[in-house]
């Protein structure tokens, strides 16, 4: 995963996309197997980016079916866009990206949440907004980025004040920007965007991770899935995704809570070998590939060909992938950052 305090962006532009087969317990970032980019996979990542290209709106947004603009689909397209390479200076799509983050910026409330009018569960999309900004942060530095680049410093300050404050008794956090109730998808959220703005410098308070740490534990069932509150409940493999992936965006690397729940997910929802629940697939392949990748050994190397089989299989004709309840946007902008993994350029998915 990412580097520990600092962002520094040359590191994860280095690593070459061959290279020998991870070895257990390794993360997968710098260790790749052979062929695990295809020609295939470029072809459908090229047609993929192309559809995302050609849906966004003037000011900048995506929508989300009945959602309407969205930050939280916004966000995850650009960053689509930026695990090809792209930033907002560089690249075919930086004019996308460049909208992209105008339209976030402009979505940006004086209290540091940042919303659309349309958007419902605000701390989802804040989440997700808040993890573009910091991934952007440190590549827009500089010459004619300055002002650009002293605008996200100043939402990214906002944002992880009020994410700090918004925790509740519990370490989580819910649909809306008040410390009442949490729950693991919005906690993960939460928890990506404070790492993302930690490495690009943004001070982050160690307690408030801390204690996300204890709130995602608390959410762990015996059988090593993850239940979607700290009550009694049920393991499913989208939200055991999250939870393995928020420890690790936490800082945690070698722990017996990853270990079951890494175990709970090749059990449950292995693409090609078990038949999970559809129920929020895309969000929970974009946390189990992340996961996965960042287990690395034999983790990476059995999920990462099955995903991208899957994937590469459900692809429409337009280069799009739908999702019934958010819309081809969001389908499409997760399916491309999960099988953009092996690319290595987004700085958050490094250990």
């Amino acid at each position: 995963m990412n580097k520990a305090l600092c962002f520094i962006l040359p590191s994860f532009l280095l690593v070459t996309p061959h290279a020998s087969i991870a070895q257990p317990g390794q993360s997968a970032a710098s260790n790749p197997m052979d062929a695990e980019i295809t020609e295939a996979l470029d072809q459908s990542i090229a047609q993929g980016l192309d559809y995302l290209a050609t849906t966004q709106n003037e000011d900048g947004s995506w929508e989300g079916g009945r959602f309407g603009k969205n930050v939280a689909i916004t966000s995850l397209a650009c960053l689509a866009m930026m695990g090809d390479g792209n930033t907002a200076s560089r690249g075919p799509y930086r004019d996308q990206i460049l909208r992209g983050v105008e339209f976030i910026l402009d979505s940006t409330k004086e209290n540091g949440l940042i919303a659309a009018q349309a958007n419902n569960g605000p701390m989802y999309g804040h989440g997700f907004a808040m993890l573009f900004l910091g991934e952007i942060y440190g590549m827009t530095g500089g010459g004619p980025d300055t002002t650009l680049s002293t605008r996200i410093h100043e939402a990214l300050v906002r944002g992880v004040r009020l994410i700090e404050q918004t925790q509740n008794e519990e370490g989580g956090w819910r649909y809306n920007p008040v410390p009442y109730d949490a729950d693991v998808s919005v906690t993960i959220c939460q928890i990506m965007a404070l790492r993302s703005a930690r490495n690009a410098g943004i001070e982050v308070s160690s307690n408030t991770i801390h204690r996300a740490v204890e709130y995602v534990r608390s959410t762990q069932n015996p059988d090593g899935g993850f239940r979607y509150q700290a009550s009694a409940g049920s393991s499913a493999w989208p939200r055991s995704a999250a939870g393995v992936a928020s420890l690790y965006y936490a800082g945690i690397y070698s722990d017996d809570s990853i270990d079951r729940g890494l175990e709970y997910l090749m059990g449950t929802a292995l693409p090609g070998a078990t038949t999970p629940s559809r129920s929020h697939y895309f969000y929970g392949q974009y946390y189990a590939v992340q996961s996965m990748f960042l287990a690395g050994g034999e983790h990476w190397e059995t999920w990462w060909p099955a995903i991208r089989r899957e994937l590469l299989d459900s692809q429409l004709d337009d280069g799009s992938w739908d999702d019934r309840s958010a819309g081809k946007a969001y389908g499409t902008a997760m399916s491309l950052i999960v099988l953009q993994m092996p690319k290595r350029y987004l700085p958050i998915f490094q250990k």
